[in-house]
């Protein structure tokens, strides 16, 4: 019983000694702790860029705000500004709510690097990037405040907003850039080739381009898939937008599975059109094309140069 009570004792004394030597922190245990970020990790996205192109007013005296829009994403990528006003911040620090927001790239991916100020509409009518402010002026030292969304990679039927990040734009009202070039150099992430370029697409189909025309504001294209396989398949390639010296994204954007295209029959081929409306004036074009490849209304993303187009 002695011995008992001693051992009970010295053991007590061994914990109390561990306990004032650890602070107590040998014997606690975390639950939920945070891990800590690697050297140079980030945990912000990279997105697009606004820059004011002219700042105004409007024909009924409000404050008006031409935007363009960068893709600095680093990847193919679609965004939209979100269906809220935005925020006029003045120099003296008065905030004026901005409802009028038309920011966005109408649906369309771009690639990295290229930048657009505005898109087409049905029946061939085009709608600028812009905001503008009610009951406010043009002044110096003023900043909008937009939120927005954004998406990269691949267009996915299935899973839309996967990559979706939600941010704001911050612009600088003063810094305006009159003289800018579109599209603009694609980056490294996003290089052109030639239209002539065979692309492997779904179910190991070959997608050519096998003749480009244009006459007068219509740009016309005929595409062949060729199928190897033993089954008839069907690859979806949309209605490819196109992008030139004006910053104007020509052709209404739908979603790329929803446009007829044919089947080709097996170990055949099938043959099909496109076709968009350019003012015959624009040049420097590029074709941003989307291509079903990996697995069905999932697109990879293409761009094809036509600078060569008169």
């Amino acid at each position: 019983m002695f011995a008992s009570k001693k051992r009970f004792v010295l053991i007590t004394v061994l914990l109390m000694a561990v306990v004032m030597a650890t602070g107590c922190r040998g014997i606690r245990r975390q639950v939920g702790a945070t891990p800590t970020p690697a050297a140079g990790a980030t945990t912000t996205a990279k997105g697009w860029s606004l820059i004011p192109i002219n700042v105004t007013k409007s024909a009924t005296g409000d404050l008006h705000v031409d935007l363009a829009a960068r893709n600095d994403s680093g990847a193919w990528s679609s965004m939209a500004a979100a269906e809220k006003p935005a925020s006029l911040t003045t120099q003296d620090g008065k905030n004026v709510p901005c409802d009028t927001v038309q920011v966005s790239t109408g649906g369309h991916y771009l690639p990295p690097g290229f930048q657009v100020r505005g898109y087409t509409l049905k029946g061939d009518k085009t709608q600028t990037l812009y905001v503008e402010c009610k009951g406010a002026e043009p002044s110096g030292g003023s900043r909008l405040s937009i939120p927005y969304s954004f998406v990269t990679g691949e267009y996915d039927y299935y899973a839309q907003d996967k990559t979706k990040v939600e941010t704001q734009f911050d612009v600088d009202l003063d810094k305006t850039s009159s003289n800018l070039t579109y599209p603009g150099t694609p980056s490294s992430e996003a290089k052109a080739q030639p239209i002539a370029t065979p692309i492997t697409a779904l179910n190991k189909c070959t997608l050519a381009n096998t003749g480009v025309a244009r006459t007068g504001d219509t740009i016309l294209f005929q595409w062949k898939v060729t199928n190897p396989g033993e089954y008839d398949t069907k690859v979806h390639i949309g209605a490819p937008p196109v992008l030139g010296s004006d910053g104007i994204l020509y052709g209404v954007r739908v979603s790329p599975d929803i446009v007829d295209q044919p089947f080709a029959p097996p170990a055949a081929a099938a043959e099909f059109k496109t076709q968009v409306s350019v003012p015959q004036s624009v040049t420097g074009l590029y074709l941003l094309l989307s291509v079903e490849q990996s697995r069905e209304r999932l697109f990879a993303n293409y761009l094809i140069d036509l600078t060569g187009l008169k």
